[in-house]
């Protein structure tokens, strides 16, 4: 492998390890519960053609709305928010964590089985 190519699958694979110990996965249970107890903050970044076909309920459509991100928020930075995209190998997840975080939140988690593992166990839908 060329040096320069070894150098940037290093700095990849590091990146990825920092965003998710940055933003630890939360598990579709505990999803669950922690959606009966209280509100949770949930972002979309599956694109909005794919928010509009289907979401998880009270989802804010990240790529729609990401403008307005820090008045669609809860005042809270402790609040719980929930970034998800569509699968455990979609990456988009992390630019709605990221801008979260940047928003001085900092119980920010990822949902890692996304909107695919969401309908997989028969977890309910919105669509608009």
């Amino acid at each position: 492998m060329r040096p320069l190519a070894l150098l940037l699958t290093l700095l990849l694979g590091t990146a990825t390890a920092l965003a998710a110990e940055k933003f630890p996965v939360i598990a579709r249970e505990d999803l669950v519960r922690a959606l009966a107890a209280g509100p949770v903050t949930l972002i979309d970044a599956n694109g909005s053609s794919s928010y509009r076909s289907g979401h998880l309920p009270g989802a804010i459509d990240y790529a729609a709305r990401k403008a307005d991100l820090a008045r669609l928020l809860p005042a809270d930075k402790g609040a719980l928010i929930v970034a998800y995209c569509g699968s455990e190998a979609c990456p988009s997840w992390r630019a709605a964590a990221t801008a979260a975080a940047g928003l001085g939140y900092t119980n920010v988690r990822h949902f890692k089985a996304g909107l695919a593992g969401w309908r997989q166990a028969g977890g309910p839908l919105e669509r608009d």
